[in-house]
């Protein structure tokens, strides 16, 4: 026996060779009575049957008592009873060969007519004959009702491929569900017919492709699969868009601008199939001059909830999405409803409708099945008919003469804008028709030239162009013509063509992608993530959009994440590996691999207990920067706390303030301003200080040791310092500054040469040695008196010669008599020099002064004392010579000496010994006046 489990959508095939008896009954139950059906074919050989099935079978009322029809040259004798099921009949069929054939004996369910989605068990025994078959698929309950049958003898007639019946205008077949005995599907799109007399025609369908046709939107046709699940048809979907500011194109084709800013019905059932169905748009006016308008909110109603699509920020692609006004993160699913990302778009997909909804901020598309909404919508979206001729249908049924004034008839209530109401009169819309000649956006011309060329032959571009011109001309600075290249691109990547056009609009149309997102024109509609990597995904169209980079895949439609690797991604989003441990949220996690993924607990913080002592401190919970998870507890410090006041401090200082170590509560002290301080006041430094008037006072940077203070430092009043010569500054009581007082006798001697003599004090005149002139203080009274030299006879003749010079008052000349020798000469001999033992190798030449001066001592009236002049024969020049010495030693050395050149008479100072008595009061007489005349005397008295 062998049961084989036959899915409902799969084509299957059976066939029997005959001769071959065939005994069919019903699945056995608890409260079924089986039917047998028995066939005896006639001797003959060449016999066939074949039945082909395949999709969902309809449920029908079987009868009592079933004949299968044959073929006429292969009768065979059958006996069945029927099993009637509640929801999903069968027929389990036994066949034994006839008398022509082997022994074998061969038994077989064959599924009626279901609407039950399990598999049907088919059973088979015994023994096949040779190149015989039977094989069944179809769907079985597990609910039967049991109706008792006659036996009978029947014909099984299998009818030729020409039989078969079709409906439709496009298909070759239709399911058909039956009520008593009329018809119903068996397997393998195969159906049974009752004829008449118990006689049942077995049908196996046969697909002819139908021809396509042509879509009035320009849009191929799509495939759609008939209800019996056998052959299909081609349809036209329903395909509505709009974009830019805004630019329609209705559900066949109809191209329209319309620039209203209210709420406006996209699309509604005529005859209400779903309960709360239809699409909305919110406009507002997105220029300045409230000429045009642009797409704000896309409203998607189904049932119990409202999906907004929202525009985040004008003209972008920033969209935020709420169900029933709560923001929703993505990907949704809910109550039939699934909204997600595709791409640059927000998907709303109704799988039950078989519809989806995008928007991206500048353009909408709305895709519904023509099967479910053909001929049964309304709204600026038109009527989905394949006819453009009633698109611009009003709310009342009639035709309007062109869409924009149908687009005003379809307003909603919409709380927001009270302006607009479904019951007022709609208003002309101000012209958007350029005054003076546009010349279109440069951008514009790529829909019609070689980077959309590719698309052409399958969306007609003309109306997109259209479209993009108006958006450069009535709106230049909005950028808003990159929403019809957009759609555009859009429209070609659902028939197929994906264009890569962003690159060429010089970034006008550019795309920023978030950080590790990579921008793609060509990317699959549903991004594979590490859960879907393993489905095929078997949709071909494209979408632009961010994408991860190769290499990289997305984590999960709801964690928008990219990864290397699948392991785990947590609420920090960030990608973790398996086995990987880390904190977050105070959790301590790990990465598992597995069902559950992240698994944590809570956070272990190892604290230490802070004890706050001392004035001022308070305890205090902080973040801990190394682990923001563990708090740090530590002792802050508040002064408004502390009971210390601040201490009075002297003049020149002030209260310090600081805190010491390890304490809270601050400590004082007096230190200094850095300032002076004169009689109770304070000076800053560089500042002037009053002390007397006598006195230029200021406040120096200088501190006083002892006393911390700046020092002050003065300087005398600025007075006359200079006096005439001969005058001196001499102190005057109670002035701050002293007078010029004479001191000194100014005498005036010949060509105005003046002289300036102390009292006491001699001088000869410069420009004759005979005159002294002399001053004299007698009584505080300076006497100024001159001398005159009077010389003694001086005769040349009786000189010797070369000795004629002057005696030291320079007046008087002297010499030495013919019988005397020379007053004062140079001596000159050679002889050896000896110092420390050394010795110069030959004689040197050696120079001495020798001779006699005038020496005397003279009583002076005047001083009433004796004056001595005295004078003696010295040296007037002399030069350094040097020698060799030879040393005892044997060695050299170098030795310097003195050559006297010239000499002559010189003034010295008497003297002769003294006692020590004397020798002081010699001393106390060098001030006296009288001493300072004695050179005078002297002079005179020769």
């Amino acid at each position: 026996t062998i049961r084989i489990p036959i899915p409902s959508t799969e084509p299957h095939t059976t066939t029997t060779t005959s001769p071959i008896t065939t005994t069919t009954s019903g699945p056995s139950s608890p409260t079924g009575t089986p039917l047998s059906i028995s066939t005896t074919p006639f001797t003959g050989t060449g016999s066939t049957t074949k039945t082909t099935t395949s999709g969902p079978t309809p449920s029908v009322s079987t009868p009592h008592t079933t004949t299968l029809g044959t073929e006429e040259s292969t009768p065979m004798t059958t006996s069945a009873t029927i099993t009637t099921p509640t929801t999903s009949p069968a027929v389990t069929t036994t066949t034994t060969p006839g008398p022509s054939s082997t022994e074998s004996t061969a038994s077989s369910t064959v599924p009626l007519p279901s609407v039950s989605t399990s598999p049907v068990s088919t059973t088979t025994s015994g023994t096949t004959p040779t190149e015989s078959f039977t094989t069944t698929s179809g769907t079985t309950s597990s609910s039967f009702t049991t109706i008792n049958a006659t036996t009978t003898s029947t014909t099984l007639k299998t009818l030729p491929p020409s039989s078969t019946t079709t409906s439709g205008p496009t298909s070759t077949s239709s399911a058909i569900t039956t009520t008593g005995s009329d018809s119903w599907w068996l397997c393998n799109c195969t159906k049974a017919i009752c004829i008449e007399d118990n006689i049942v025609q077995v049908i196996p369908v046969i697909c002819n492709p139908p021809p396509k046709p042509t879509c009035a939107n320009g849009l191929s046709p799509v495939p759609v699969i008939d209800e019996d699940g056998c052959c299909w048809h081609w349809e036209c979907d329903c395909y509505c868009t709009g974009w830019g500011d805004p630019h329609y194109m209705t559900f066949d084709g109809l191209y329209y601008s319309y620039q209203g800013n209210c709420t406006y019905v996209l699309v509604e059932e005529i005859n209400k199939k779903v309960d709360n169905f239809g699409v909305y748009i919110d406009n507002y006016h997105c220029d300045v001059r409230d000429v045009v308008s642009c797409p704000r909110t896309l409203i998607v109603r189904h049932e119990t909830q409202e999906v907004r699509l929202r525009t985040a920020q004008p003209n972008t692609l920033q969209v935020e999405v709420t169900v029933n006004n709560q923001l929703v993160a993505l990907p949704y699913k809910k109550f039939g409803v699934r909204i997600y990302e595709s791409g640059i778009n927000r998907v709303v997909e109704i799988p039950e409708l078989k519809m989806n909804v995008t928007y991206n901020g500048l353009s909408f598309s709305i895709r519904m099945p023509y099967s479910l909404f053909g001929n049964n919508t309304q709204g600026q979206c038109g009527t989905c008919n394949n006819n453009t001729a009633d698109d611009c249908m009003l709310p009342d049924g009639n035709i309007a003469e062109n869409c924009e004034t149908m687009a005003d008839h379809w307003q909603v209530v919409d709380p927001s804008k009270p302006q607009c109401s479904p019951g007022l009169v709609p208003t002309s819309s101000p012209s958007t028709t350029p005054t003076q000649p546009c010349k279109e956006s440069s951008i514009c011309e790529h829909i019609l030239g070689s980077v959309f060329k590719p698309c052409h032959e399958f969306v007609q571009p003309d109306k997109y162009y259209a479209a993009c011109v108006f958006d450069s001309c009535v709106l230049p600075n909005l950028d808003l013509e990159c929403s019809s290249l957009q759609i555009y691109a859009a429209t070609c990547a659902d028939q197929g063509v994906c264009i890569d056009w962003r690159k060429h609009t010089n970034g006008v149309c550019s795309h920023t992608c978030p950080p590790g997102k990579e921008y793609r024109a060509c990317g699959p509609i549903k991004e594979m993530t590490c859960k879907s990597r393993g489905q095929n995904e078997t949709s071909t169209k494209q979408v632009e959009g961010c994408f991860c980079p190769n290499g990289t895949m997305l984590y999960d439609s709801g964690v928008d994440v990219c990864v290397k690797s699948c392991g785990c991604v947590g609420v920090d989003m960030i990608p973790r590996e398996f086995g990987e441990k880390f904190t977050v949220d105070c959790q301590d996690c790990i990465c598992l691999e597995g069902e559950h993924g992240i698994v944590c607990k809570p956070h272990k913080c190892d604290q230490k207990k802070v004890t706050c002592d001392g004035e001022g401190f308070y305890e205090v919970m902080e973040v801990n920067p190394k682990d923001s998870c563990c708090p740090l507890f530590t002792c802050k410090c508040n002064t408004s706390l502390c009971t210390a006041k601040a201490p009075k401090c002297s003049l020149g200082f002030e209260v310090h303030s600081y805190i010491p170590s390890g304490q809270c509560c601050p400590a004082y002290q007096c230190v200094p301003k850095g300032v002076c301080v004169h009689e109770n006041a304070e000076f800053l430094p560089n500042s002037s200080v009053f002390v007397d008037k006598c006195q230029n006072c200021v406040c120096t940077n200088d501190v006083n040791i002892s006393t911390q203070l700046n020092i002050i430092s003065c300087q005398r009043v600025p007075c006359n310092t200079h006096c005439e010569p001969g005058y001196e500054l001499k102190p005057v009581k109670g002035e701050c500054c002293g007078r010029c007082v004479q001191t000194k006798c100014i005498i005036h001697a010949a060509n105005n040469y003046e002289l300036i003599l102390s009292p006491g004090e001699f001088k000869n005149d410069p420009q004759n040695n005979c005159t002294i002139y002399s001053c004299v203080d007698v009584h505080n009274q300076l006497i100024a008196s001159t001398s005159e030299i009077t010389c003694p006879a001086f005769n040349e003749e009786s000189c010797k010669p070369g000795t004629i010079s002057y005696l030291p008052n320079g007046c008087c000349k002297t010499c030495a008599p013919l019988d005397s020798h020379t007053p004062c000469f140079v001596r000159r001999r050679t002889d050896f020099i000896v110092y420390n033992g050394c010795r110069s190798m030959d004689r040197v030449e050696l120079a001495e002064c020798e001779g006699t001066c005038g020496t005397f001592s003279l009583y002076s009236a005047e001083a009433n004392s004796m004056n001595h002049s005295c004078s003696c024969c010295r040296e007037t020049s002399t030069t350094e010579k040097h020698v060799v010495l030879k040393c005892p030693g044997g060695h050299s050395m170098a030795h310097k000496y003195i050559y006297v050149e010239n000499c002559s008479c010189q003034d010295t100072e008497c003297s002769r010994p003294q006692s020590n008595e004397q020798q002081n009061n010699e001393e106390n007489d060098k001030t006296s006046t009288l001493s300072r005349i004695k050179r005078a005397i002297s002079l005179t008295s020769k």
